[in-house]
């Protein structure tokens, strides 16, 4: 081990006025890594993360069918991708697919907003007169949104089966449980997710995700001490933040279905 002493940044020294002369005036000397603009440091850079969900779209073939499966679900919920960003998944479907080259177009057509393209490449025939978007890398799945089927199964029989999570459900976590309602005693956070084949209660605060009735049961409801969800949904039909009354966002409210709307009502 050395004995030789550290290195160290020397303290500012302090002139020293002279006989009869104004006193000098010292400033803090700038960080040896700040940025300066002639004798001016210039304001720090900050950078922070933020986090936001992208829904994943996996056309299967033939497209012309998925396409017309697709507007069937516009047509039940008209702003569920509205203002969403997207991204295409085509490992289902092959370079010589039939109408792959007019699959981007008629997504913008829809209103779909794509923020990436996975499982195809550039060089592809059908995909070289595209807008290709710059890919996202490092996402981690989420589980699956549940969206409406043209044709829906008949509601299962009633069961008296319930799922208590005891513990708040974290971003990115994903609970579901088909065969009956589930009970979360804390709060369901942004980016997370809870499905159930009955109804979903959540003593807490609801941000996430939650999805009831998603094997076709229309009695289901969604009831939460606190309403501040990304999204919910009863028996497919769709309600999302955006579309919320600003007079039930943040209270204590049940949704339910009247007829195929999402309706919420106030607990309180």
């Amino acid at each position: 081990m050395s004995d030789a002493a550290a290195p160290h940044d020397p303290e500012p020294e302090m002139a020293m006025p002279a006989p009869d002369a104004a006193p000098a005036t010292v400033r803090p000397a700038a960080h040896a890594d700040a940025p300066t603009e002639g004798d001016r440091p210039l304001p720090a850079i900050r950078v922070r993360g933020r986090s936001f969900m992208a829904l994943v779209l996996s056309p299967e073939p033939p497209l012309g069918d998925w396409l017309r499966a697709l507007d069937i679900q516009i047509a039940k919920s008209a702003s569920f991708f509205e203002a969403k960003p997207v991204i295409l998944d085509l490992g289902l479907v092959v370079p010589e697919e039939d109408g792959l080259a007019e699959l981007v177009p008629a997504l913008a057509a829809r209103g779909v907003r794509l923020v990436g393209i996975e499982g195809a490449d550039e060089s592809w025939d059908a995909t070289r007169d595209w807008d290709w978007p710059q890919t996202f890398s490092g996402g981690r799945a989420i589980g699956p949104v549940e969206v409406p089927e043209q044709e829906l199964p008949q509601p299962p029989a009633a069961t008296s089966h319930t799922l208590l999570v005891e513990e708040p459900v974290r971003s990115g976590q994903s609970i579901s449980h088909p065969d009956g309602d589930v009970v979360v005693m804390g709060s369901v956070a942004s980016g997370s997710e809870v499905s159930a084949g009955g109804s979903i209660h959540v003593y807490g605060t609801l941000r996430g995700r939650a999805l009831a009735g998603i094997g076709g049961n229309g009695d289901a409801r969604i009831l939460c001490r606190r309403m501040n969800a990304e999204l919910i949904a009863i028996d497919g039909f769709y309600m999302t933040a955006e579309d919320m009354p600003a007079d039930r966002v943040g209270r204590s409210v049940q949704a339910k279905l009247d007829g195929e709307s999402l309706v919420l009502l106030p607990l309180d």
